[in-house]
């Protein structure tokens, strides 16, 4: 059976995103997104990375939540396809509305009515109800989320040294230095500034780089702007180079994410 993925998107809703891929193959490299994302297996198995206890298998059931900025990869076991469900929350608006929910890292939660809560939450995001039912059961499955996020271990992330502000700040404002450059930024080689920035955020200075173009490239696609366009703002060597990046982090064509390819 080929696999399938539908996205849904409200504008009277901007602060939500959710996602549903069924009978999915797809392999995702390590990445983190701008946005809380709360994720759900429907059939099959996966393994995650990116909590503090390293690997953790995932079932039928299974619920991961995962903080913005965090590291992490989710992916069906060999030769297995799975089915899930894909939440992603504006960071702003979780610290507003779900505070509690907003940690430094990863978790998984494996609670049947929690996970039941969120299934009927998410089929009512993609029904036709309107949007204030729809917020209100977002904002009710958090509020039971956070019942269960209270027993977790407290998060275990490591501060920012201080010499790698200035790489980020590097990154900040040039998103395509290069190596050489943030290196020189933090005073170190770039052998050295490669083991720091890995130890610190999970993620080479270069997957890093790659990482934050494929976000920018996700809010270019919602806002409607061409993939060429795309690719020569990003610094992408072409339009195909930009594609093979962004299906590799999202798991689904630039096309498919935006809802122009069948």
């Amino acid at each position: 059976m080929p696999g399938t993925t539908a996205f849904w998107r409200d504008p009277f809703l901007p602060h939500v995103e959710s996602r549903r891929a069924c009978h999915s193959r797809a392999c995702y490299k390590p990445d983190s997104h701008p946005t809380f994302s709360i994720g759900a297996v429907d059939a099959g198995g996966s393994i995650f990375t990116g909590s503090k206890d390293g690997k953790v298998a995932l079932g039928i059931g299974s619920l991961v939540l995962v903080p913005a900025g965090c590291v992490h990869a989710c992916n069906p076991l060999p030769g297995t396809p799975w089915s899930y469900q894909m939440l992603h929350l504006d960071a702003q608006w979780l610290q507003a509305h779900a505070p509690a929910l907003d940690g430094d890292t990863a978790a998984v939660l494996h609670c049947s009515p929690l996970y039941a809560q969120f299934c009927a939450m998410n089929a009512l995001l993609f029904s036709t109800a309107s949007a204030a039912e729809k917020d209100a059961a977002l904002l009710a499955f958090l509020g039971a989320c956070t019942g269960a996020r209270a027993d977790l271990l407290p998060s275990e992330r490591k501060p920012l040294p201080q010499q790698l502000a200035p790489v980020l700040e590097a990154l900040q404002a040039q998103p395509s230095a290069s190596l050489r450059q943030l290196a020189e930024a933090a005073g170190l080689s770039p052998y050295q500034l490669i083991r720091a920035f890995r130890a610190t955020t999970g993620m080479t200075p270069h997957a890093f780089q790659l990482n934050a173009h494929v976000n920018r490239a996700r809010s270019g696609l919602q806002a409607g702007t061409a993939l060429a366009q795309l690719a020569h703002e990003l610094g992408f060597a072409d339009q195909s180079h930009l594609q093979r990046v962004f299906k590799a982090h999202a798991g689904i064509t630039p096309g498919r994410y935006r809802g122009q390819d069948s």
